[in-house]
């Protein structure tokens, strides 16, 4: 060790002194964003820095993404890689895909995603979405869905939200059936489907297919169907409500203001 002055050896390696005797504190609002983004990074294991630095900043805490992302490295959790970004779709005639949502009620679109109880028995749910709020309608669970069971969900939602001028789906039997297309010819209501093997024109249902596998299904074990109906019925509210949308400038859908209790629901 060398018996020199702190000035001396300061001025030697030309380091300021002030930096030399400077000590980091921890304060305690620090402490509590770094606790609090480990919560929500272990609650929600597929959120990804950006998203979870809206979410604190819809708790009301002052915090930027570099602060975040900074305490995100620091703890060992992964960055999740970005999405490249993806060319203007195009129809197989070479022309645009038309009739994209202006308003709410102006697009819906409607698929499936399958999954399985403890059992192994296979059930489906049909997600109906609107593309302009991004709001999921409903989530119908049950074993089997079929055409006839398609029309009375969708009277349903059409009593109780209003009819949209176009439903986008793909070529399923149960979305091409003669009396589905019947009654929306009755009601004037424009089906648009899209290319076969092309499920990226349905951009919007798969986004949410995926989502909802991907955040939801995949974590959890449904020892009965009913169970599979409250859980995706509580999944579907806190989507809505809860889940910050990056396309809506990390805003909710539908805000819980505007929903009816969740008990009502899952009744």
């Amino acid at each position: 060790m060398l018996h020199v002055s702190e000035r001396r050896a300061c001025r030697t390696i030309q380091q300021s002194r002030s930096t030399q005797r400077y000590k980091f504190i921890q304060n305690d609002f620090d402490d509590f964003i770094r606790k609090r983004t480990i919560e929500l990074a272990r609650e929600y294991g597929r959120y990804g820095y950006e998203r979870i630095t809206e979410m604190l900043k819809s708790e009301g805490y002052v915090v930027n993404k570099k602060r975040i992302e900074l305490i995100w490295r620091q703890e060992g959790l992964k960055v999740p890689h970005k999405q490249p970004k993806r060319a203007r779709l195009w129809l197989a005639d070479g022309s645009t895909i038309r009739h994209r949502p202006e308003y709410k009620n102006h697009v819906w679109s409607y698929d499936f995603v399958s999954d399985q109880t403890y059992d192994g028995r296979k059930f489906k749910v049909l997600n109906i979405i609107d593309e302009y709020s991004r709001e999921l309608l409903i989530s119908f669970t049950a074993r089997k869905i079929r055409s006839q069971d398609v029309i009375f969900v969708l009277a349903d939602l059409f009593l109780k939200r209003g009819m949209p001028q176009f439903i986008r789906s793909d070529n399923g039997p149960e979305f091409v059936a003669k009396e589905l297309m019947k009654w929306f010819k009755c009601l004037d209501v424009k089906p648009l489907f899209i290319q076969p093997g092309s499920p990226w024109e349905n951009g919007f249902i798969e986004s949410l297919n995926g989502r909802m596998r991907d955040e939801f299904l995949n974590g959890e074990i449904f020892y009965t169907l009913t169970e599979a109906q409250v859980l995706i019925e509580r999944w579907r509210y806190y989507y809505n409500t809860k889940r910050l949308h990056s396309s809506l400038g990390y805003k909710v859908p539908a805000p819980e203001t505007l929903q009816p209790k969740l008990i009502e629901l899952v009744m």
